[in-house]
């Protein structure tokens, strides 16, 4: 029986063959398992019991920034995982566990690794600077095409201000971060997952001006507006949501 200790950030390599039957229970922490493409696996919780038979595990990683244990348990006559070690413990004295020895491992924490606040941040900041940019250029598109002679006249008689493209494209941008934020908690697969929603919601915004009851070149000018925001806030979020993907995320299988 061996307690595995990963620091931070830490990241083990997991070697099929050696691994084959070991069982592992997380003492202390959370532990995220990372699968063979990269992608994030779900995130265990203390007393989580694993193995990782025909699983297609790479790695276990460290989510968080405090030490965390996992609990390997071989069978007999197996050797279990070779795992370098760091610190050994002294055996395990009392109660069932008297004639078993305990190793002790620290890992290191990986180089380059990101956090999960500072992957948050990164998103944060790069949506609200998008959305802005989405917000200026539509407002800027709506007042040239004002310029030529689309009134944006709809129903009753009633004329979209320009002010009105520029608050409900920063509003529905600042949806599009929410929705990115949450999917890079929660899912596996964030940027894949995002385009996805984002290219739905947008197809769903382009009934409303066929139902707006203006004339024909203000629907088309409506339409042709919806879709310039999208065209800067989908790539740009997704393309954040897919960087590094082999680095350390919090996420589940989905």
């Amino acid at each position: 029986m061996r307690t595995l200790a990963l620091r931070g950030g830490a990241r083990i390599a997991v070697t099929a063959a050696e691994w084959h039957d070991a069982f592992c229970l997380v003492t202390r922490g959370r532990v995220q398992l990372e699968l063979c493409d990269g992608e994030p696996g779900p995130v265990l919780e203390r007393d989580a019991g694993f193995w990782l038979r025909g699983t297609g595990v790479r790695a276990l990683r460290n989510p968080g920034r405090r030490r965390v244990r996992v609990r390997i348990i071989a069978p007999p006559g197996s050797q279990g995982p070779h795992i370098p070690v760091k610190a050994p413990r002294t055996p395990m004295t009392g109660g069932t566990m008297n004639s078993t020895k305990e190793t002790g491992i620290v890992v290191g924490a990986t180089a380059g690794r990101t956090s999960r606040p500072h992957r948050f941040r990164g998103l944060a900041g790069t949506g609200v600077i998008t959305a802005l940019a989405a917000t200026a250029v539509t407002t800027l598109a709506a007042a040239l095409v004002r310029a030529v002679g689309v009134d944006f006249e709809i129903t009753d008689g009633e004329t979209i201000p320009l002010s009105g493209f520029a608050v409900v494209t920063g509003f529905f941008s600042v949806v599009g971060i929410v929705i990115a934020a949450a999917l890079l908690r929660w899912s596996a697969h964030p940027a894949e997952r995002f385009v996805w929603t984002a290219v739905a919601l947008t197809a769903i915004s382009l009934v409303p001006p066929f139902l707006s009851g203006a004339d024909t070149a203000t629907t088309t000018a409506l339409l042709g507006l919806h879709l310039v925001p999208a065209a800067v806030v989908i790539p740009t979020l997704a393309r954040i949501l897919g960087k590094g993907r082999e680095r350390q995320w919090n996420g589940q299988w989905r």
